[in-house]
């Protein structure tokens, strides 16, 4: 079997990104191909960097099929993966798809060390952004013939999914179909993006909040890259970066890890947030974000951390026992409007806020689970919000969680086992 042999690397400041100033640490990238044709990109802190090693598994090419389906109930999209059924499931230490190649042991990362590599996934939830290029042009041909042959079925049912796909509406129904029949038949298509994964480190053992200032600026930095180019693709809308942490939370593998998601669509969190913000400028002239930041340091009760160019608090009507939002003190789009100042700053904000979360619980208590959501702006519209880090655990105290039941999945409506003001309290005496 041939190997895909495409190498490349890059020295780079990382400093033009979509025309906007993203500061000078050196950065060297390596992209190159696995056996099966996905991408791996690896990110160095030195130049001197070889990254040469080939992928020896006998894989086939990845033959994966997701599907977007629109909620006419919901106003929202909800994507059909069910090929992830047989996706890799807790496997020993010793056989962890994350950790360097060694003799015998082929994974992932075909080297035999690493500082951080992001990589396709295997079993996407989505797949092949380029999809998307070629479904909106169907979708504008089919469009433009169906209109001047007077095709009006289904039209408030495609009319109101093509506002939420942004300009990749679906194809408009058959003219003999009802419009009860259009409004299911046209609102699936297939679930084209991309799903990465990123590797902090490749040490096992490690977690995110062990890793140096420097290991977490380089994956700061592979965040910023990766929201960059995947915001360039076609067909994408958004990019979602995270890290989910702990078994509790539902983690399959426990090497250091986070995600990549680039959806073929704005979310639905985030459209309800874009459309918040909008309601607050009418209302006030102002921006929300900044308004609710500049509330927060007026009350300090609920602040962790205030540093000269972030901000740490639990949010006032927080959802989960512990959850703490991260918000730079000046307000941007997204991780590639970062300045200096801002990056320098933040693996010690951060590391300093994760290492708090594993003190909450005290001295003898398991590493606490968590997710790490970076809200970003999707790739158009959207300028009235604000870049941040949503951090949470579902563990309400040591040995209980906090279980989405009844009210919260059935109603969304969240109810909170611990007061937002006692968190911040704790959360401020851990870091004593």
């Amino acid at each position: 079997m041939s190997r895909p042999g495409l190498l490349t690397s890059e020295w780079l400041c990382l400093k033009m990104c979509r025309g906007v100033e993203r500061g000078s640490r050196a950065v060297k990238k390596t992209s190159t191909r696995l056996a099966d044709g996905r991408e791996l990109i690896y990110y160095d802190s030195r130049d001197d960097s070889v990254r040469d090693a080939v992928d020896e598994r006998p894989l086939e090419p990845t033959a994966t099929a997701s599907e977007i389906r629109y909620d006419v109930v919901r106003d929202e999209w909800v994507v059909v993966a069910s090929h992830r059924q047989g996706r890799t499931y807790h496997p020993p230490a010793d056989e962890c798809p994350l950790c360097p190649s060694r003799e015998g042991r082929h994974s992932e990362i075909p080297a035999s060390d690493y500082e951080v590599a992001v990589f396709e996934n295997r079993f996407p939830s989505l797949t092949n952004a380029s999809t998307s290029t070629d479904a909106s042009t169907s979708a504008d041909a089919s469009t433009s013939a169906d209109a001047s042959a007077g095709t009006t079925a289904g039209a408030d049912a495609s009319a109101n999914v093509s506002a939420h796909m942004h300009q990749t509406p679906p194809p408009p129904p058959h003219p003999r179909m009802t419009d009860a029949d259009a409004l299911l038949a046209w609102t699936a298509r297939p679930g084209a993006g991309r799903c990465e994964v990123v590797c902090f480190t490749s040490d096992h053992s490690a977690s995110f909040a062990s890793l140096s200032e420097d290991q977490a600026a380089l994956v700061l930095e592979a965040w910023t890259d990766r929201t960059a180019e995947l915001s360039a693709l076609p067909g994408v809308r958004q990019v979602f970066c995270f890290e989910n942490r702990g078994a509790e939370i539902g983690v399959t593998l426990g090497h250091p890890h986070g995600q990549i998601y680039a959806y073929p669509f704005t979310t639905p969190r985030t459209e309800r947030m874009i459309a918040a913000a909008a309601a607050h400028r009418r209302r006030t002239g102002r921006n929300l974000a900044e308004d609710l930041l500049a509330a927060e340091l007026a009350s300090p009760e609920r602040v962790v951390i205030a540093s000269e160019h972030w901000t740490a608090f639990v949010p006032f009507a927080a959802h989960w026992p512990y959850e703490v939002h991260l918000y730079p003190n000046r307000r941007v789009r997204d991780l590639t409007a970062l300045d200096d100042a801002e990056r320098a700053e933040f693996p010690r904000v951060y590391l300093d806020l994760l290492r708090r979360f594993d003190r909450i619980f005290g001295p003898d208590a398991p590493p606490t689970p968590y997710i790490a959501a970076w809200h970003q702006a999707p790739v158009t519209g959207g300028e009235e919000l604000a870049l941040h880090l949503e951090l949470f655990t579902i563990r309400r105290t040591l040995g209980k969680l906090k279980y989405l039941a009844g009210s919260e999945s059935g109603m969304d409506v969240f109810i909170n086992d611990v007061s937002p003001e006692r968190a911040a309290q704790l959360l401020r005496e851990v870091g004593q």
